[in-house]
């Protein structure tokens, strides 16, 4: 289970670029469940995502995963614990090394490496066995440079990398952006099929209204560095994309009016 309690982050304070990223954002995500979070650029979604994963810490508030505090955890102690897909396809892999060599690291990550052989004939089989299902080849490339794969291919093994040890959380951070159409679907279908079978506790940050609406149990959308809307349940299996734009156009208006009663306010003063 992860618990967010009242989360600020601001970056850049008491700065012309200051920027309040994250303004007291509250949530439990239970075991299993699987959660997609929308908004705008700049609305917190990534921060968030980043503060989870211990790229920085808030500024103010905490964070537990089952029920420990790992607020101030560096973030590679969290990744024991926590498995994440980037939405460039090219990070979180090694791309000089090989298929194999990188599935290695997936399979000891969090155990003691020692000082044996890393890839035997043991490993190699398992490897082919895992990647088969991919429908990709990449059985018949065990031993080429990861490198030398294409984006989605490669964001197929960073998906397989991030649950080989069924991490407690499993952060995607809008995984198919940078996917062609075809491969995202495809990359969108092995997301859910690897999260039904190990029943992963999942955030998925996503641009995709039709994602939202389609993935998960659960979306939480994001304003100005709060949760605005927060459906789950049979209100959110009600959900179609045109609620979700007519929901960001319901923001957008309240914002304009907003500033036009600030500006009202101000030449009051004058």
């Amino acid at each position: 289970m992860l618990k967010i309690e009242n989360l600020y982050k601001t970056f850049n304070p008491g700065t012309a670029n200051e920027v309040k990223a994250l303004q007291g954002v509250s949530f439990e995500l239970p075991e299993g469940s699987f959660v997609c979070v929308l908004g705008t650029n700049g609305s917190g979604k990534s921060t968030l995502l980043n503060a989870v994963a211990g790229s920085f810490y808030p500024d103010e508030g905490k964070i537990f995963l089952d029920n420990e505090n790992i607020t101030h955890w560096p973030e590679y102690r969290r990744a024991k614990h926590i498995g994440r897909v980037f939405q460039n396809p090219y990070s979180g892999t090694a791309p000089e090394m090989t298929i194999a060599e990188n599935l290695v690291m997936a399979a000891k990550r969090g155990r003691p490496r020692g000082l044996g052989l890393a890839l035997n004939k043991k490993y190699l089989t398992d490897f082919s066995d895992r990647v088969k299902p991919l429908n990709m080849k990449l059985e018949e490339r065990i031993e080429n440079p990861i490198g030398k794969l294409s984006g989605g291919q490669r964001q197929a093994l960073t998906l397989i990398m991030a649950t080989w040890q069924k991490p407690k959380l499993l952060l995607l951070d809008e995984h198919t952006a940078a996917l062609d159409p075809k491969t995202a679907a495809k990359v969108i279908q092995l997301t859910e099929e690897v999260i039904k079978k190990d029943n992963l506790t999942t955030l998925m940050v996503t641009h995709s209204m039709q994602q939202a609406v389609n993935l998960g149990d659960r979306i939480l959308m994001m304003h100005n560095g709060k949760i605005a809307f927060d459906f789950s349940g049979s209100d959110k299996k009600r959900l179609k994309v045109n609620d979700l734009l007519a929901l960001f156009d319901e923001i957008r208006r309240k914002e304009q009016i907003d500033a036009s009663v600030s500006e009202l306010l101000m030449k009051s003063y004058v």
